[in-house]
């Protein structure tokens, strides 16, 4: 039987990681890095954010936030290799460092979030 490459799986991970890093991670730097400090707008208490964080959908989105976006990094910073410094030549070892990265990156993440209180 053939192998199916997992190029468009990857692919497909870049491009999500990339719309997750466009949108959704400016309108978190924002709020935590600018508005809540500065007093624009009312911080949320320590309390209210720690309910939210015990609720499955917060933590799948959290999850999401931070995974699909390590795997952009990752196709990027491959091809980033690849054409910029042009070392094709070790195609195992940056696809084992890249997305092996991001799987290790997924996966602590996913363990933070499985385990926190």
């Amino acid at each position: 039987m053939p192998k199916k490459p997992i190029e468009p799986l990857l692919w497909s991970l870049f491009s999500a990681g990339g719309a997750v890093a466009a949108f959704l991670m400016p309108v978190h730097l924002f709020l935590f890095g600018l508005a809540f400090p500065l007093g624009w707008l009312d911080a949320p208490g320590f309390d209210k954010l720690l309910s939210l964080t015990r609720l499955p959908a917060t933590r799948v989105y959290l999850f999401l936030f931070c995974s699909i976006p390590l795997f952009h990094w990752a196709h990027r910073f491959k091809y980033t290799l690849y054409d910029g410094l042009q070392i094709k030549h070790l195609n195992e070892i940056i696809n084992s460092f890249c997305y092996g990265g991001a799987v290790v990156g997924t996966a602590v993440a996913g363990y933070l979030l499985w385990n926190f209180p």
